[in-house]
Protein backbone atom coordinates (compact mmCIF):
# COMPACT_ATOMS: atom_id res chain seq x y z
CA UNK A 1 0.00 0.00 0.00
CA UNK A 2 1.36 3.26 -0.85
CA UNK A 3 1.80 6.01 1.91
CA UNK A 4 -0.37 8.64 0.12
CA UNK A 5 -3.14 6.44 -0.65
CA UNK A 6 -3.64 4.86 2.95
CA UNK A 7 -3.22 8.55 4.57
CA UNK A 8 -6.04 9.67 1.94
CA UNK A 9 -7.85 7.09 3.00
CA UNK A 10 -7.74 7.57 7.03
CA UNK A 11 -8.46 11.32 6.58
CA UNK A 12 -11.22 10.73 4.43
CA UNK A 13 -12.68 7.91 7.15
CA UNK A 14 -11.95 10.25 9.75
CA UNK A 15 -13.13 13.21 8.62
CA UNK A 16 -13.56 14.43 5.03
CA UNK A 17 -16.35 11.49 4.58
CA UNK A 18 -16.95 9.98 7.85
CA UNK A 19 -19.65 7.52 8.20
CA UNK A 20 -21.15 9.65 11.22
CA UNK A 21 -21.56 13.01 10.42
CA UNK A 22 -20.97 13.07 6.17
CA UNK A 23 -22.14 9.78 4.94
CA UNK A 24 -25.31 9.42 7.54
CA UNK A 25 -24.77 5.89 8.58
CA UNK A 26 -24.76 3.87 11.76
CA UNK A 27 -27.17 6.27 13.43
CA UNK A 28 -29.41 3.09 15.20
CA UNK A 29 -26.62 2.22 17.46
CA UNK A 30 -25.83 5.85 18.10
CA UNK A 31 -28.99 6.35 19.72
CA UNK A 32 -28.96 2.72 21.42
CA UNK A 33 -25.63 2.36 23.34
CA UNK A 34 -24.15 5.79 23.83
CA UNK A 35 -25.32 6.90 26.69
CA UNK A 36 -22.39 3.96 28.09
CA UNK A 37 -18.93 4.73 27.30
CA UNK A 38 -17.80 0.90 28.02
CA UNK A 39 -20.63 -0.82 25.99
CA UNK A 40 -20.15 2.06 23.09
CA UNK A 41 -16.62 1.36 23.19
CA UNK A 42 -17.33 -2.78 22.73
CA UNK A 43 -19.84 -1.94 20.35
CA UNK A 44 -17.53 0.57 18.10
CA UNK A 45 -14.78 -2.04 18.64
CA UNK A 46 -17.33 -4.85 17.37
CA UNK A 47 -18.39 -2.68 14.29
CA UNK A 48 -14.61 -1.95 13.20
CA UNK A 49 -13.78 -5.45 14.00
CA UNK A 50 -16.68 -6.46 11.48
CA UNK A 51 -15.85 -4.32 9.09
CA UNK A 52 -12.32 -4.40 8.39
CA UNK A 53 -12.09 -8.16 8.03
CA UNK A 54 -15.49 -8.52 6.01
CA UNK A 55 -13.66 -6.03 3.50
CA UNK A 56 -10.53 -7.81 3.43
CA UNK A 57 -12.58 -10.98 2.85
CA UNK A 58 -15.09 -10.09 0.54
CA UNK A 59 -11.99 -7.53 -1.71
CA UNK A 60 -10.30 -11.30 -1.72
CA UNK A 61 -13.46 -12.89 -3.26
CA UNK A 62 -14.82 -10.22 -5.57
CA UNK A 63 -13.14 -11.93 -8.55
CA UNK A 64 -14.77 -15.06 -7.59
CA UNK A 65 -18.53 -14.13 -6.83
CA UNK A 66 -21.15 -14.25 -9.46
CA UNK A 67 -22.75 -10.82 -9.64
CA UNK A 68 -26.53 -12.13 -8.89
CA UNK A 69 -25.40 -13.67 -6.07
CA UNK A 70 -22.85 -10.75 -4.32
CA UNK A 71 -24.75 -9.11 -1.98
CA UNK A 72 -25.67 -12.58 -0.51
CA UNK A 73 -22.25 -14.07 -0.40
CA UNK A 74 -21.29 -10.61 1.20
CA UNK A 75 -24.39 -10.92 3.97
CA UNK A 76 -23.20 -14.61 4.94
CA UNK A 77 -19.81 -13.13 4.86
CA UNK A 78 -20.60 -10.44 7.29
CA UNK A 79 -22.54 -12.56 9.41
CA UNK A 80 -19.88 -14.92 9.91
CA UNK A 81 -17.58 -12.22 11.91
CA UNK A 82 -20.78 -10.77 13.71
CA UNK A 83 -21.26 -14.23 14.93
CA UNK A 84 -17.79 -14.53 15.68
CA UNK A 85 -17.56 -11.35 17.46
CA UNK A 86 -20.68 -12.11 19.64
CA UNK A 87 -19.28 -15.47 20.21
CA UNK A 88 -16.44 -14.34 21.88
CA UNK A 89 -18.53 -11.57 23.92
CA UNK A 90 -20.62 -14.67 25.49
CA UNK A 91 -17.45 -16.15 26.59
CA UNK A 92 -15.20 -13.84 27.96
CA UNK A 93 -17.09 -10.40 28.53
CA UNK A 94 -21.08 -11.66 29.62
CA UNK A 95 -21.66 -8.86 31.54
CA UNK A 96 -21.34 -6.42 28.52
CA UNK A 97 -22.77 -8.99 25.99
CA UNK A 98 -26.00 -9.29 28.27
CA UNK A 99 -26.18 -5.39 28.09
CA UNK A 100 -25.75 -4.95 24.73
CA UNK A 101 -28.18 -7.65 24.48
CA UNK A 102 -29.67 -8.03 20.40
CA UNK A 103 -27.57 -4.87 19.34
CA UNK A 104 -24.43 -6.76 18.73
CA UNK A 105 -26.31 -9.11 15.84
CA UNK A 106 -27.96 -5.96 14.88
CA UNK A 107 -24.39 -5.63 13.70
CA UNK A 108 -24.58 -6.90 10.90
CA UNK A 109 -27.48 -4.21 9.45
CA UNK A 110 -25.36 -1.60 10.26
CA UNK A 111 -25.23 0.20 6.87
CA UNK A 112 -21.26 1.08 7.29
CA UNK A 113 -20.35 -2.41 6.59
CA UNK A 114 -22.50 -3.16 3.37
CA UNK A 115 -21.72 0.68 2.46
CA UNK A 116 -17.51 -0.21 2.54
CA UNK A 117 -17.85 -3.73 1.03
CA UNK A 118 -19.93 -1.97 -2.10
CA UNK A 119 -18.30 0.84 -2.37
CA UNK A 120 -14.89 -0.34 -1.70
CA UNK A 121 -13.91 -3.81 -1.43
CA UNK A 122 -15.24 -4.44 -4.97
CA UNK A 123 -12.87 -2.23 -6.34
CA UNK A 124 -9.61 -2.33 -4.46
CA UNK A 125 -7.11 -5.42 -3.14
CA UNK A 126 -7.70 -6.73 0.16
CA UNK A 127 -4.96 -5.30 2.45
CA UNK A 128 -6.43 -1.75 1.26
CA UNK A 129 -9.57 -2.75 1.63
CA UNK A 130 -9.03 -3.78 5.46
CA UNK A 131 -7.43 -0.29 5.95
CA UNK A 132 -10.66 1.10 4.87
CA UNK A 133 -12.63 -1.05 6.77
CA UNK A 134 -10.75 -0.43 9.81
CA UNK A 135 -10.66 3.65 9.52
CA UNK A 136 -14.14 3.32 8.75
CA UNK A 137 -14.68 1.70 11.95
CA UNK A 138 -12.36 3.89 14.05
CA UNK A 139 -13.96 7.34 12.42
CA UNK A 140 -17.49 6.02 13.18
CA UNK A 141 -15.94 5.44 17.02
CA UNK A 142 -14.41 8.46 17.50
CA UNK A 143 -18.06 10.04 16.79
CA UNK A 144 -19.71 7.61 19.35
CA UNK A 145 -17.49 7.86 21.44
CA UNK A 146 -17.31 11.75 21.91
CA UNK A 147 -21.02 11.46 22.07
CA UNK A 148 -20.98 8.58 24.85
CA UNK A 149 -18.75 11.32 27.42
CA UNK A 150 -21.43 14.06 27.05
CA UNK A 151 -23.87 11.53 28.01
CA UNK A 152 -22.66 9.54 30.57
CA UNK A 153 -21.09 12.24 32.46
CA UNK A 154 -24.03 14.25 32.38
CA UNK A 155 -26.50 11.36 32.49
CA UNK A 156 -24.96 9.14 35.26
CA UNK A 157 -21.98 11.58 36.55
CA UNK A 158 -19.44 8.65 35.65
CA UNK A 159 -17.02 7.98 32.71
CA UNK A 160 -16.75 3.87 32.24
CA UNK A 161 -18.81 3.78 35.56
CA UNK A 162 -16.15 5.63 37.60
CA UNK A 163 -17.72 8.69 39.47
CA UNK A 164 -16.08 12.01 38.26
CA UNK A 165 -18.75 14.42 39.27
CA UNK A 166 -18.67 16.05 42.95
CA UNK A 167 -21.48 15.31 45.55
CA UNK A 168 -24.93 16.79 44.74
CA UNK A 169 -24.35 16.69 40.75
CA UNK A 170 -27.74 16.54 39.40
CA UNK A 171 -28.06 13.64 36.76
CA UNK A 172 -29.82 15.21 33.50
CA UNK A 173 -32.09 12.41 32.35
CA UNK A 174 -32.62 13.59 28.98
CA UNK A 175 -28.85 12.78 28.56
CA UNK A 176 -29.65 8.76 29.31
CA UNK A 177 -32.92 9.09 27.09
CA UNK A 178 -32.54 8.03 23.08
CA UNK A 179 -33.34 11.77 22.20
CA UNK A 180 -30.34 12.94 23.25
CA UNK A 181 -28.57 11.08 21.13
CA UNK A 182 -30.57 12.94 18.10
CA UNK A 183 -29.61 16.13 19.62
CA UNK A 184 -26.14 15.55 20.12
CA UNK A 185 -25.23 13.71 16.30
CA UNK A 186 -27.20 16.85 15.01
CA UNK A 187 -24.66 19.05 16.77
CA UNK A 188 -21.74 17.19 15.61
CA UNK A 189 -22.92 17.55 12.10
CA UNK A 190 -23.37 20.83 12.27
CA UNK A 191 -20.19 21.46 13.82
CA UNK A 192 -18.57 19.38 11.19
CA UNK A 193 -19.87 20.70 7.82
CA UNK A 194 -19.74 24.11 9.11
CA UNK A 195 -15.76 23.47 10.19
CA UNK A 196 -15.55 21.82 6.31
CA UNK A 197 -17.21 24.21 4.84
CA UNK A 198 -15.27 27.39 6.16
CA UNK A 199 -11.98 25.77 4.96
CA UNK A 200 -13.26 25.05 1.73
CA UNK A 201 -14.25 28.57 1.22
CA UNK A 202 -10.19 29.37 2.14
CA UNK A 203 -8.89 27.07 0.24
CA UNK A 204 -10.85 28.64 -2.84
CA UNK A 205 -10.43 32.18 -1.65
CA UNK A 206 -6.58 31.41 -1.78
CA UNK A 207 -6.49 30.18 -5.08
CA UNK A 208 -8.22 33.77 -6.49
Amino acid sequence: MKNSKTLTILKDNLWTNNPIFIQILGICSTLAVTNSMRNTMIMTLGVTFATALSSLTLSGLKDLMPRKVRMIIQVVVMSFYVILLDILLRAYLPDVSKQLGPYVGLIITNCILMGRAEAFAQANKPLLAFWDGLTSGLGYMAVLMAIAVVRELLGFGTLFGLRVMPEGFVAWTIMIMAPSAFFLVAMVMWWAKSVQAKREAARKEAKK
